[in-house]
């Protein structure tokens, strides 16, 4: 690597910074081009190991999607504006599952008792598999199985595709079969861990239904049973989960879901008392080779974070909303009203951490003037058509680096985060077409997604109500 683009990557790890005096920060920072647009040409597809062992602490690989694409699809390997337009087309359907799922669809404005040890595993991008964002692997059954799951900070519950398969989309690994398990037991229809779960039913009087149905028209339904997952070297029993007989929608490539939300039934719920509601993540950036990781117990909270309160909308629990009180360009917060952010007390509204949605999306009262003060300050660059759910674009062909503004999130409470500059200006082709990743949502309900996530260390400390930043980046 040049020294040059030592010097950039060192300035835009700097960047990704938070504090609590808001004129600590620089009001640009340098876009490499060439080394984004690289990212795109789409990196050798291969395998991916369980884990890794840090310091004793058992990490999960959490990947991109781009890493788990077939050889064979060279259409779509080595065609970035192909994934990226699959990918808004997924992000669409995703918003819109979130939406329905919240208090009046989400479209209304108003004023505006497992013993374990610290575990993980690495998280890998999915993004081409056709379904979650981010996918990681762990065993089901025993002897364990590996699988790929997508992981889903919005959903309550785990489940895999099980056999006999009666209607199943398509997986990387073979269908897991619990009669190939010695673990595997259904849960009975009177249990207090089948009330627990929405839309349940019996089987022949005996085992617990279960059924999810998702926004975007994905479903999943089967048998709710107890089995036990393997996560590297940690083994958890008894885990409650979904054998899914039943399953159709954006999942392709995985085997199934890991809910991560807020909920009882989720893993982090499961966990219960000795993981305190703990886990923490850092998403791959997109186009590395390269994988991020998911951490599970009180020792993945780090040290030297900056937290904000979590927020909890009854209406919605599975969902982790956090306070944001503003936005900032170029070192500059941007005129918007508080209010335009906040979590009412009908459960509208509010912001929510989502690692299934994409883009970053804001109800149109902020995204206009956020928008607009960004065009202000890049006046000097030339534009680009529209492209996709992106209304600001700019045609940055031939260009090394470019100067744009810094963008930062403002937190209730002082800590403000500044992004790095790839997480807000994003390429959609191989020509050098870069968009403000950043969309309206078409209702009162913000959701920062994992684009804006990437490469920043996050942290829940659902015990305490906390969600960390950094300190470190990935």
């Amino acid at each position: 690597m040049s020294l040059a683009a030592i010097l950039v990557t060192m300035l835009q790890l700097a960047l990704c910074s938070i504090a609590v005096a808001t004129n600590s920060f620089p009001d640009f920072q340098l876009l490499n081009v060439n080394e984004t647009l690289t990212g795109t040409k789409m990196f050798k597809p291969h395998g991916l190991s369980e884990t890794d062992d840090h310091r004793g602490k058992c990490n999960l690989k959490l990947v991109h999607r781009d890493k788990l694409l077939s050889p064979n699809d060279s259409s779509t390997l080595h065609n970035h504006g192909r994934r990226f337009h699959a990918r808004m087309q997924r992000d669409v359907k995703r918003v819109a599952s979130l939406l329905r799922r919240l208090p009046g669809n989400g479209t209304h404005d108003g004023d505006a008792a497992y013993e374990v040890n610290d575990f993980g595993s690495d998280v890998v991008s999915g993004m081409d598999q056709g379904s979650g964002e981010y996918f990681v692997r762990i065993g089901v059954g025993s002897p364990p199985r590996s699988q790929y799951m997508v992981i889903d900070s919005g959903s309550d519950i785990v489940w895999v595709q099980c056999q006999p398969c009666n209607q199943c989309y398509r997986q990387s690994d073979p269908v897991f079969d619990p009669a190939n398990s010695a673990s595997f037991a259904g849960v009975s229809c009177g249990s207090s861990v089948c009330d627990r779960i929405e839309n349940s039913g019996c089987n022949a009087g005996r085992y617990c239904r279960y059924e999810v149905m998702y926004g975007d028209g994905s479903y999943t339904k089967g048998t709710l049973a107890l089995e036990t997952l393997t996560f590297g070297r940690t083994v958890v029993k008894n885990v409650a989960i979904g054998c899914g007989h039943v399953n159709r929608g954006m999942f392709i490539g995985a085997a199934g879901l890991l809910g991560l939300g807020g909920g009882s039934m989720s893993l982090v719920g499961q966990l219960g008392g000795q993981t305190g509601g703990a886990f923490s993540y850092c998403l791959v950036s997109r186009g590395t080779d390269a994988s991020g990781s998911l951490v599970f117990g009180r020792g993945a909270m780090p040290v030297g974070a900056t937290w904000v309160p979590l927020l909890r909308n009854p209406r919605a629990p599975s969902f982790y909303y956090v306070g944001l009180s503003g936005l900032g360009v170029g070192g500059v917060r941007v005129p918007i009203s508080e209010d335009v952010f906040r979590l009412t007390e009908l459960g509208y509204g509010g912001v929510v951490m989502d690692t299934g949605t994409a883009v970053t999306r804001l109800p149109s009262s902020a995204y206009n003037p956020f928008r607009d003060a960004f065009i202000t300050q890049t006046a000097n660059l030339p534009r680009a058509s529209k492209v996709s759910i992106f209304d600001t674009c700019y045609n940055l062909s031939g260009f090394v680096s470019v100067r744009v503004p810094t963008v930062s999130f403002y937190f209730s409470g002082g800590p403000v985060l500044t992004l790095p500059a790839r997480n807000f200006l994003i390429p959609v082709d191989d020509m050098g077409t870069f968009c403000f990743a950043f969309a309206p949502s078409g209702s009162g309900l913000s959701i920062i997604g994992n684009i804006q996530q990437e490469g920043i260390q996050i942290s829940f400390d659902g015990a305490n109500g906390f969600v960390g930043f950094g300190p470190n980046v990935c």
